[in-house]
């Protein structure tokens, strides 16, 4: 594809023709690409239209679902029932996972996704987003099982996360580094403009954490938090909305979290649809991810709604947080 100027730009459904023979099932992420575009045109007239605020009930996990989470939810599943290429899938905003219906075709693969990160933010119009973490069956039911969605994050295909904010980025991994695209609304195309995202190295020294739950840490928390500002020169970012506090730690380095805590004994975080997909991301771009004591795409989930700890960023400074949970915990 080349622009007026003569440039030579790369959209995504070119790059993932180029994985195509190598990774089964990535052509699912041009179908969530569409489904993006979607939500991006609704997002960007959220103060125009009546789609703000909350529909006066609650999700699985008792948090006040949006009008916007909703919309979103049904966007990305009529786009992913008629791929073909998938059984069943899961949302962070439904208690259970359901089969792609009768009338439409099935594949072979589960997708798990967080259709509105952040929705909590869409009334003040901070940057939210969508996350999602694709696996390969491995039950024999042609409509897929329970087990299909409880396996390791390592075991993910692909991964990835739209960031819709002051422009809409999709960035994504198959396992062969990560790659970010912009949408240009002009020619309605996700363009490449991130190739072969890293974590700069050496990281700004930038932590991004809810202080407000300072209290509520064990000690080795608050050790680290006390250390990262008074020792170590650290400054601090934190936005609240998990895509954009990532999208920020990938591009300039740094370190995330989202600790356990007294209110939280298991973090915030639910590891299908955000912790795995990122540590996914963070891992292809050379950084790590960690629940403080162990690295989160090591785990076996127990359920679909299970909520980890997440340490995530830099490898050294990931490093570090484990350091001091371990040695003062």
């Amino acid at each position: 594809m080349k622009r007026a100027s003569g440039q030579t730009v790369v959209i995504l459904e070119e790059a993932l023709d180029l994985l195509a023979d190598q990774v089964s099932g990535v052509s699912l992420i041009s179908d969530i690409a569409l489904a993006a575009k979607v939500i991006s045109r609704e997002v960007n007239r959220a103060g125009l239209s009546e789609i703000l605020g909350e529909i006066g009930r609650e999700n699985s996990h008792g948090e006040q679902v949006q009008k916007l989470d909703v919309f979103a939810d049904e966007v990305i599943q009529r786009a992913l029932y008629r791929s073909g290429l998938i059984a069943c899938m899961a949302s962070e905003e439904n208690e259970t996972f359901w089969s792609v219906p009768d009338d439409f075709s099935r594949g072979e693969y589960v997708v798990a996704y967080d259709p509105l990160d952040g929705s909590s933010n869409i009334d003040v119009n901070v940057s939210i987003g969508t996350i999602f973490s694709i696996h390969s069956m491995i039950s024999s039911s042609e409509s897929g099982e329970l087990k299909d969605f409880l396996q390791a994050g390592k075991k993910q295909i692909a991964a990835g996360y739209v960031l819709y904010g002051s422009s809409t980025m999709l960035v994504y991994t198959a396992g062969k580094g990560v790659h970010g695209f912009t949408l240009d609304p002009s020619v309605g195309e996700f363009v490449l403009s991130h190739q072969d995202m890293s974590f700069p190295d050496p990281p700004r020294h930038v932590y991004s954490i809810n202080e407000a739950n300072y209290n509520t840490w064990k000690t080795g928390q608050q050790l680290l938090i006390d250390h990262l500002k008074d020792g170590g020169g650290f400054s601090s970012r934190y936005i609240g909305s998990f895509v954009a506090d990532f999208h920020r730690t990938l591009l300039q380095g740094g370190l995330f979290m989202y600790p356990e805590g007294k209110d939280a004994p298991n973090g915030k975080l639910r590891l299908l649809y955000e912790c795995s997909p990122i540590a996914m991301l963070a891992e292809q771009a050379g950084g790590r991810s960690s629940t403080g004591y162990g690295d989160v795409l090591e785990i076996v989930p127990d359920s679909l709604h299970q909520r980890v700890p997440l340490y995530v960023g830099n490898s050294e400074l990931v490093d570090l947080a484990e350091d001091f949970l371990r040695d003062r915990d």
